[in-house]
């Protein structure tokens, strides 16, 4: 119980800079056994532990960090797996600084218990040691539909397939795994990660229908007619540009594409209109997670130059500390308190901003400083300003309801217009975190089940 007094936290240590830059290999190193024990052993066992609280999914934090310390590997791997569909790939990928770790009782003290490396080690130890989740030996004859492969629909597989229930995935890209597969680089999460756990629900039941763009490869109502209940999980994609002159120029591409294309290219498949950024200097114009993937991303390319410019300053990023950090040790630059105004064939025209006094709900407004402009030079323009819904003809076909940012309504049950029909994840919340997708999926398939009069939520 007070471990925590003679051991500092520690996290998951990384591989050189100089060797990472080039190529796309995972950047940590896994803990080892008494590492992972060691930190585990540093939590003290709160009776109201806010890291349980903070997680989105409420993972069991402090039980299985005890069943680590107690050596007791098999029991820490079902209890991780219970609440969540994949502990590996959410503990490489989550922001635990803003999460669980950033609630440890420990935090402000002696240094969070490091959660996420141990979340890591415990089912990545299972899986090497032969342990594989549950799932229902008990087929109810029921089918659902899960439109969408990424977090929330993986995560809504998983836990329908506990309930004895069969599923069937659609997903319009050639592999699996939406965001996990083709969003997020490997140097964060290596795809064999993502696919093994394909392979698992694979094994389990799931149907995987490929290169199938429902809507057009698949009428919606087809498969509305031809299952219990349908779940979608299409995310929410679509790039958002400033709105300003010029950022229709040809150097100017959006996060997800560039992101997208590369891993495109890493998996050998074809690439329409590849964005070459070897030897060019580069401007990604944004300060969260996404961001800091293209940036790393350029910096793997080739770029002559890396440059990451933000309107506010540092303090004020959205993205995880970690991820900022990473990026400089690789290379790029940042450039904060500034606004782009325009794109010209030399780059992009900046204005220098500055932070109001905060307002009644102690935010901070950005504000123009005026005659401030200047030149950034460019060859490549990268926006990462976040996501928006799409809505694809299916949904207007079935009259599906959204709200006017265009996101899927839903009800407490997680239930659209149609009552046959759910919805989760960034579909339905916007741009959001890979772990409240999953929370998502997660919590619709209990829905699902009642719907279908299966078992206990």
């Amino acid at each position: 119980m007070l471990a925590f007094t003679k051991i500092d936290r520690t996290q998951m240590k990384k591989r050189d800079v100089m060797e990472r830059i080039k190529d796309f290999k995972e950047v940590y190193i896994l803990f080892d056994k008494h590492k992972a024990r060691e930190q585990a052993d540093r939590c003290i066992g709160c009776g109201d532990p806010y890291c349980h609280n903070r997680c989105p999914l409420h993972n069991f934090i402090p039980a299985w960090l005890k069943q680590v310390t107690e050596k007791n590997l098999d029991t820490a791997f079902y209890i991780s797996n219970e609440t969540s569909p994949f502990p590996e790939i959410l503990g490489r990928i989550c922001p635990q600084d803003k999460l669980c770790e950033g609630d440890c009782s420990l935090h402000d003290t002696h240094g969070s218990v490091s959660i996420g490396a141990v979340e890591t080690y415990i089912t990545e130890t299972g899986f090497k040691n032969g342990l594989n989740v549950k799932f229902s030996d008990k087929k109810t004859g029921k089918k659902v539909a899960v439109i969408g492969s990424g977090p929330a629909g993986l995560s809504c597989a998983t836990f329908l397939l506990r309930k004895g229930i069969d599923v069937d995935v659609y997903e319009k890209a050639d592999r699996a795994g939406g965001l996990l597969t083709y969003g997020i680089p490997g140097f964060k999460l290596d795809k064999s990660i993502v696919q093994r756990r394909v392979d698992i629900l694979k094994q389990a039941g799931v149907k995987f229908i490929l290169n199938c763009n429902v809507g057009i490869d698949k009428s919606i109502k087809e498969i509305v007619d031809s299952y219990d209940a349908v779940f979608i999980a299409i995310g929410a994609s679509k790039g958002r540009f400033p709105g300003i002159p010029g950022e229709d120029k040809d150097k100017c591409h959006l996060a997800m594409e560039f992101l997208t294309k590369v891993q495109k290219k890493l998996f050998g498949e074809k690439v329409d209109n590849y964005i070459d950024v070897r030897d060019k200097k580069v401007v990604v114009i944004g300060g969260g997670d996404t961001a800091m993937d293209c940036i790393r991303t350029a910096i793997r390319e080739g770029a002559k130059s890396v440059k990451c410019l933000y309107r506010r300053d540092e303090a004020n990023m959205p993205g995880s500390k970690k991820e900022v950090i990473n990026a400089k040790e690789e290379g790029a630059e940042f450039m904060f308190n500034v606004s782009p105004k325009e794109v010209t064939d030399e780059g992009v025209v900046l204005e220098k901003t500055k932070l109001s006094e905060p307002d009644t709900d102690g935010r901070r407004k950005v504000e123009i400083i005026k005659n401030s402009e200047f030149l950034e030079e460019a060859d490549v323009v990268i926006f990462a300003l976040g996501f928006e819904m799409a809505v694809p003809d299916f949904i207007k076909e079935i009259n599906l309801e959204v709200n006017k940012y265009n996101n899927i309504k839903v009800n407490e049950n997680y239930q659209t217009s149609n009552k046959k029909i759910f919805s989760g994840g960034d579909s339905v919340r916007g741009a959001d975190l890979a772990v409240t997708a999953t929370l998502d999926g997660r919590e619709a398939a209990k829905n699902i089940a009642k719907y279908l009069d299966i078992g206990k939520s």
